[in-house]
């Protein structure tokens, strides 16, 4: 559809991409990725048509249609929601109207006619074209998608001004994926979603007729969605199969390939370069001398880019709290006569790392608010526990800053005793490099402050951590510094994020606020999704509070039916899974050969209490034996399942 030759593109004195080259196919699946500043999101223009390129082609198919989803900037206005979303159909819908005049036609006219035959091919034709783009449910392609993207049907009335900038991206979201263009071009379009809405995004691509090329900073979303990944590095455009674990691996596989091959053609260039050396100006070697002169210049150079360097930040580990931390009773809030949350009450423990989720609106920022001192209870009682010292993190953070300071000033203020080049390290990590670390904290935009004031936390020796949309303005690196930060965090967190992988590395319980009350789950995301499946068909009308244990009920959910859908496992859970297959069947053999082995000692007698110990070990092999085989069986099986529902 879609083809680069030798493409380059520069930006200013900086050269990005060259000699890219690039087939895009009907059905591709593909996600740009490659470190910030690189040329994605300019490399994802030029394929919409809205950028040039400096060097090379780019061809398209005729008649193809492409759509292109910004990060950000949209701004609609003029039209309710729902009549936005339906003038994608602006076409079908004046067909509706010409085949509405034809049937009007068709009854006055005489049907032996001429004019009837003509009337009646057209409506004909017409007819087919609008049922082959299902025409006749327009309404509910709209009402599905808007669905699924968090709008309620209260919001399809409203005039799309009065939605914010990351509720606009969502209905220029939902205009392009009822378009069905041949390619969708999509640069973070999980950047204004939450987990519901992009769960529901992710099950919506999987299923795309035709296909689409994104830009993401969720590891877990590209995990699912795409099957290939075009990395620019180094200038260039590098091919990956597979999702990004895939691309992962296989990228470690290249660097040490590069680095052996780097490594023989140092080793025969020093040779060359010896040999020259040595025998240059001695007249019986002239002619051995030239040949390995014309060799050495033929030699194309392997060339190692310099990787970013992986930056590893641990908190300060604070004071110990009470093994309580938090205990809430009864809690309740309300804004007027909108009640939030209804008589809620939980725990938090030292060391729990706790995901709140939930749909928008729900009342989760609420909650971790309150949680935080921020905001009051309506009614009940919320109680910290011995020398908890909280630190919250706001989606808004950026306002508290003292717009002032410079930045490096002002981290170091909270943390003097970490060393200046640690701290520049850090923030390097979150994007700011280089003379940006001296830069009033006034100057820098709403996303630039929000990731230093993360940056900022990091330092912080607080023992109870909330943080509200953290993974918020962060790539893929910075994800990657917090999430290992906070993993060996000794202190207590409750967090917000949309981001699935964060969650599920994280979490060991999660607490999902639904319709006023709180449920908690433990485990992790995937956890919860397969216990709230099983919860959802439990009946809770016997449990009295308003908190759900999942432990308590677990035993009393309904075994699921064969044949309900098996649940698809996050890909973190599959590969330990396929890892653990792989251990099994390796181990499985040892254990044969061992049993052959002391079945051949027992039929040599050495003594009783050896025949004694023998017997004893071969029962002992038999019983690993027949458990690795079971399990075996059983990740075969589960393993299997997951080929066939994938």
């Amino acid at each position: 559809m879609l083809q680069l030759a030798g493409a380059g593109k520069r930006f200013g004195p900086k050269l990005l991409f060259e000699d890219a080259n690039w087939l895009i196919t009907s059905n591709e699946r593909t996600a740009l990725v490659g470190a910030n500043g690189t040329g994605k999101s300019t490399l994802l223009k030029a394929l919409a048509g809205l950028d040039t390129l400096d060097y090379g082609s780019l061809q398209r198919t005729r008649g193809m249609s492409i759509g292109y989803l910004p990060q950000d900037g949209l701004s609609l206005s003029g039209r309710t929601v729902f009549e936005e979303c339906l003038s994608v159909f602006d076409e079908l819908r004046s067909i509706e109207q010409e085949l509405e005049g034809l049937a009007a036609s068709l009854a006055e006219l005489d049907p032996d006619t001429s004019a009837y035959a003509a009337v009646a091919e057209r409506y004909s034709n017409l007819g087919a074209r609008f049922h082959a783009h299902d025409g006749y449910a327009l309404d509910a392609q709209v009402g599905s998608v808007l669905g699924g993207l968090g709008f309620g049907k209260e919001d399809w009335s409203k005039d799309t001004k009065e939605f914010s900038g990351g509720w606009q991206m969502r209905i220029a979201l939902a205009k392009l994926l009822l378009q069905k263009p041949n390619l969708l071009l999509l640069d973070e379009p999980t950047n204004h979603l939450d987990l519901e809405t992009r769960n529901w995004l992710e099950e919506y691509l999987r299923s795309y007729p035709n296909g689409f090329i994104l830009i993401s900073h969720d590891r877990y979303f590209l995990d699912v969605t795409v099957n290939k990944i075009i990395e620019i590095w180094n200038k260039g455009l590098h091919v990956y199969s597979g999702n990004y674990e895939k691309y992962l691996q296989q990228k470690q596989e290249r660097r040490i390939q590069l680095e052996a091959a780097y490594k023989n053609q140092r080793e025969r260039i020093e040779h060359l370069e010896a040999f020259i050396s040595r025998f240059r100006y001695q007249a019986t070697k002239a002619k051995q001398v030239q040949s390995r002169i014309k060799e050495l210049e033929k030699i194309e150079r392997i060339e190692i880019p310099q990787e970013e360097q992986a930056i590893h930040f641990t908190f300060p580990q604070p004071p110990p709290s009470g093994r309580t931390v938090v205990e809430v009773t009864g809690l309740s809030k309300s804004y007027g006569e909108k009640r939030v949350l209804n008589d809620v009450s939980f725990t938090i423990d030292r060391g729990d790392r706790i995901a709140l989720v939930g749909a928008n609106g729900a009342g989760k920022s609420t909650l971790i608010r309150m949680l935080s001192g921020q905001e009051a209870a309506t009614s009940g009682v919320l109680r910290l526990g011995h020398n908890v010292l909280p630190d919250y993190f706001a989606q808004d953070q950026y306002k508290v800053l003292d717009a002032s300071s410079r930045m490096l000033d002002d981290i170091g203020r909270i943390a003097p005793r970490v060393p200046e080049t640690d701290l520049r390290s850090l923030l390097g990590c979150f994007l700011f490099s280089g003379d940006d670390v001296f830069k009033p904290l006034g100057v820098l935009s709403g996303g630039e402050r929000n990731r230093y004031a993360l940056a900022r936390i990091l330092v912080s020796p607080a023992n109870f951590l909330l943080l509200d949309e953290p993974t918020n303005h962060l790539d893929l690196r910075a994800k990657d510094v917090l999430l290992e930060a906070v993993k060996k965090f000794t202190g207590t967190v409750i967090f917000v994020s949309h981001d699935r992988y964060f969650i599920d590395r994280l979490a060991t319980r999660v607490l999902e606020v639904e319709s006023g009350h709180v449920h908690v789950y433990p485990g992790n995301y995937e956890d919860y999704l397969w216990r709230k499946e099983g919860r959802e068909v439990a009946p809770l009308a016997a449990i009295p509070t308003s908190i759900v244990v999942v432990e308590e009920v677990a035993s009393v959910l309904p075994v699921p039916a064969e044949k309900e859908k098996v649940r698809r496992l996050n890909p973190i859970r599959l590969r330990q899974m396929q890892e653990r297959l792989a251990f099994v069947e390796e181990e499985i053999p040892r254990v044969e050969a061992s049993i052959a082995a002391t079945e051949e000692s027992l039929g040599i007698f050495v003594s009783a209490e050896e025949t004694e110990r023998s017997t004893q070990l071969l029962a002992s092999l038999r019983e690993q034996q027949n458990a690795l085989t079971a399990e075996w069986e059983e990740l075969m099986l589960q393993l299997e399942e997951q080929q066939v529902n994938s």
